[in-house]
Parts: C-alpha cells; structure tokens; sequence
C-alpha cells in the first residue's frame, strides 16, 4: 500500500478525536530464551497508521502542530549494530519513504514527550495495552502537570484510542481487501496440499509442515496464529496446537491454518478423512455441518445483522442433530434451550483483518451490528461429539470444522478462500488425485 493510505488513515484518526495527542506505541521485543527473540511482529494499530515495521517505535499525532502533525520517535542508525542484526531504517527514512513529518531518535523520547504534550487537553493513548509503557506515558505528563503554575496548559484525561482506531480498521479499504485475498489464496493452496498429501501413519506435524511450506514458498512470512492440526478425537479440543498425534486410518483430521500478508490474516478450516474416504457416520456429521455453513454465508449481506449467520448455523445444526438422535426435539425447544451446544459451543464466525479475532464491535447500543460492504468475517460452523457413553459409538470422539473468509460486498458478499473444496465428494476425489 502506499504512504498516502497511511497519511489518509491518520487524517481520518485526527479528525475524530477533535483534540489533544494521540501516543501510540509499537510492540516490544519479545524475549524467547537466553539472548534470542522471537521473530518480530508490530502492533496492529500503530502498523495501521504508519507501516511502520520496526521494534522501538512511537507514533505521536498532534492535529494542526505547525510543525508536522505525525512525529516518529525511532532507532537511529547504527552502523555496529546493524552488522549483527541488519539495517535499520533510520530517522531519514522515516521521513522520506514513511511520511513522518519529523523524526526523532527513540532515546530522546522521554525528554521529549513532556514538551510535546504542554497544552493539549487530553492524550489519546491505548492504556493498559503496554504497561511499562504506560509508566513513562504518565510520568510525561505528571511533569507537565508540573508545571502548571508557571501558565502550562496540561492534559486533563487520558482518552481510550481503541474505539476510534477499530472502527476506522473495522471496514476495509480495496488495497486491505486485497492483501487479504492474497492470505487467502495462499492459505487455500496450502489446504490443497495438505488434502493432497495426506495419508495414515504421518503424524500431524508433518501435515503442519506441508501447509507451513506453501506459505513460506508463497511469500507468507508467517502463520495468523498456531496451525490447529487435529487428527481423530483431537479435533474435540478447540484450540488444540499440540500437533504431535499419528494420523490413523479411518479418522478425521481437522486442519485450522491460515497465512499473514503485511500484517493481514486469513482463517481456513477444513475437516477430510485421513484415508480419503469418508464413513457413513462421518459424512452425515460432514454433511450437517455443511449444510450449517452455506446457510450462515446466505445470510451474510448488508442490512443483515451479525448475529443473523449463526442463528441460522444453529437451527440447521440443532434441526440435523434432532434427525441423528443427538438431542431431543422439538426443534423451537431445543434452540429456545440451546441443547445443541453440547456438540456446537462457540459463536459461528468473528471479524478478521490484521487480528485474526479483529477489532470491531458486535454490537451497538446493545443491538446486533448491521453487516454494512467492507466488512471482513469468517463463517465456521462445526459439531465436536465426545467419546462418552451416551453418544451412539459411530459418532464418537469426531470434530469438524468448514471455516471460510467472507468478504461483506453491496450486493451479498464474496468468499476469499474459495479455492478449497468444501463438498465431501469434491474432498475424496481430491484426494483420491493426490
């Protein structure tokens, strides 16, 4: 994307909060172990306004600042340093390729910001997000307080940024939208290798690795989050990362991997069978959750409220496990009690952009959100029947999960990660092809 995208977001952010600073600082360093860091990722909000990738940074806004509006306090080049660890972009280039109306050496941050914050009314901040941070942000402004006596003007509250920021992330532009068709693609095709390379006896992180290879070979220089790769009862656990499990034959494998582009995610489940064909009581649970799928992306369209996808998810899947002998009917009954949530217990899609669970309200003024062209969300019914006595034993210890990524468009809306088969005849005849 380029710099006037980013200029333009700040200008909108300006705007709406009237007065005062805006403080925004970037993500530390995160230490691994010993002296190694994990690769490093910034803050999605202070990536939004200034693309900005580097650790040690702070973006400060000050709307009509006669002497530039956007200050960047980052690291100053380093010659020794960046021997060891590579080039850094330093205090010209913030300026010139980062649109930086003045740039300032990170070090000089704390005898700086006082001065910077003499006058304004209120500093508009992410408070609690980083708390050592916060401490040098208060001490700024406890010593402009300081100096109140002598006729400074110091800021009389602290404004929380998150609510104006997210709305402005919450509806994506068509250079995010297609950043984000760009995750999803590769994402897809990584699925596809995965479907294709599949086989009993591999363990599950081998299959992690054959969908982490086409995201690096793609480009994506990392996962949106820990690929969930799941085979048999394992699928059960939501948010399984283990990855450690033998695929056995006649189970299920239930993969949950998605790539990030600049900082944009994506988010693509797919549940195949380990040796290619599905049973009969698999396909039934396949089916259902199927069908749960393309009823929540029908009602996915402007005007539509959020919460009208899952409610249509859940009567198709509370409906299919009536039909099994899975709960008891009658079916108004069963939604009115939400017996199904034995076997279908989280919400049927969230927001995604640059968080894979993206910022955004649901609701407003307590009422589900109107689904309005720009929004990005994702669709993933699923059923997850435990291995308990109860249960007919053919449907025991199966999870499945269909996930995709929707895009809301004026007219409906349009699935970005198309590009993996979700029908279990196209699934087994990909396969059977691999």
């Amino acid at each position: 994307m380029t710099t006037s995208i980013y200029a333009r977001r700040r200008q909108d952010l300006m705007q709406l909060m009237v007065e005062g600073a805006a403080v925004i600082p970037t993500a530390a360093l995160s230490r691994r172990n010993g002296d190694i860091d994990h690769p490093y990722r910034p803050d999605s909000d202070f990536y939004y306004l200034t693309h900005f990738p580097e650790p040690e940074a702070v973006a400060i806004l000050i709307p009509n600042r006669k002497e530039g509006e956007f200050l960047l306090f980052c690291r100053n080049s380093d010659p020794e340093k960046e021997k060891w660890d590579g080039p850094r972009i330093g205090l010209t280039q913030a300026v010139d390729h980062f649109g930086a109306d003045q740039a300032f050496p990170i070090d000089e941050l704390e005898d700086r910001l006082p001065q910077l914050l003499e006058n304004q009314k209120k500093v508009h901040c992410f408070l609690g997000r980083y708390p050592d941070f916060d401490a040098r942000l208060i001490s700024a402004i406890n010593q402009v307080k300081g100096k109140i006596r002598s006729g400074t003007g110091a800021p009389s509250g602290l404004a929380d940024l998150g609510y104006l920021v997210h709305e402005l992330r919450l509806f994506k532009q068509p250079a995010e939208v297609k950043l984000m068709r760009k995750a999803a693609k590769i994402s897809a095709e990584a699925h596809l290798r995965a479907i294709k390379t599949c086989k009993p006896g591999m363990t599950e992180y081998q299959l992690q690795a054959e969908v982490e290879y086409v995201f690096r070979n793609r480009g994506g220089l990392s996962s949106s989050y820990p690929p969930i790769v799941a085979g048999g009862a394992n699928a059960c656990t939501l948010h399984y990362i283990d990855n450690k499990d033998t695929l056995r034959d006649g189970e299920l494998v239930l993969i949950d991997a998605g790539v990030e582009v600049d900082c944009y995610a994506s988010d693509i489940t797919r549940t195949f069978p380990i040796n290619g064909c599905f049973s009969p009581a698999q396909r039934q649970l396949y089916d259902l959750v199927l069908a749960a799928h393309k009823a929540a992306v029908k009602a996915i369209k402007p005007g539509n409220h959020w919460n009208d996808p899952h409610v249509a998810a859940t009567r198709v899947l509370a409906a299919g496990l009536i039909d099994l002998g899975l709960i008891d009917g009658p079916l108004e009954i069963a939604l009115e009690e939400e017996r199904y949530r034995r076997f279908y217990m989280h919400r049927t899609g969230h927001w995604l952009g640059m968080d894979v669970h993206d910022v955004g309200d649901y609701k407003v003024d307590g009422q589900w959100r109107v689904l309005e062209p720009g929004m990005v969300m994702t669709v993933e019914p699923g059923l997850y029947i435990p291995d308990e006595d109860d249960i007919e034993p053919c449907y025991r210890g199966i999870g499945i999960r269909i996930e995709d990524d929707l895009l809301v468009t004026a007219k409906g809306n349009e699935i970005l990660s198309k590009g993996v088969p979700r029908k279990a005849d196209a699934i087994e005849a990909l396969m059977a092809s691999g």
